[in-house]
């Protein structure tokens, strides 16, 4: 657990899913008992939340910012383009560039297409904080299920 609530501000570590699998795996183990059906499905309502926080929430803010869908879709693409061409920081060195070259595109001024991608990545570290929020509240969660009579 504790490696997957670091995986939440670590790209490249799928940070909820590791959580979630460790309950899950706790549960198949020791067994789920009404205690731990109960945990297990907050566990999971949280996961999927979190997951979807990582998706919304930094669409939400570029979208205030002005960047348009189709710059963010762009940056998404070369996000997963990057991935695979250089690793480590690929993904973030991809996502930046495409968000960055669709809103320059789009806008054809620099600081516009500056702004936008910023508020870009302040959306997606935001994302982070919340899904480690989420982490450490399903840990919790766990831990209740753990220390239970």
């Amino acid at each position: 657990m504790a490696v997957g609530a670091v995986g939440t501000v670590v790209p490249l570590v799928p940070g909820l899913a590791l959580v979630w699998a460790a309950a899950l795996a706790y549960g198949l183990v020791e067994g789920f008992g009404p205690t731990g059906t109960a945990a297990f499905s907050v566990v999971t309502a949280l996961a999927v939340a979190g997951v979807l926080a990582g998706w919304v929430v930094p669409v939400r803010v570029a979208g205030v910012a002005g960047a348009a869908r189709s710059s963010i879709l762009l940056g998404t693409v070369a996000a997963i383009i990057g991935f695979f061409v250089l690793p480590v920081v690929g993904m973030a060195v991809g996502g930046v560039a495409g968000v960055y070259a669709g809103e320059l595109q789009r806008t054809r001024d620099g600081g516009a297409a500056w702004r936008a991608t910023r508020a870009t990545l302040a959306g997606f570290g935001l994302a982070a904080l919340i899904q480690f929020a989420f982490a450490l509240v399903m840990a919790a969660t766990w831990a209740v299920w753990v220390l239970a009579p």
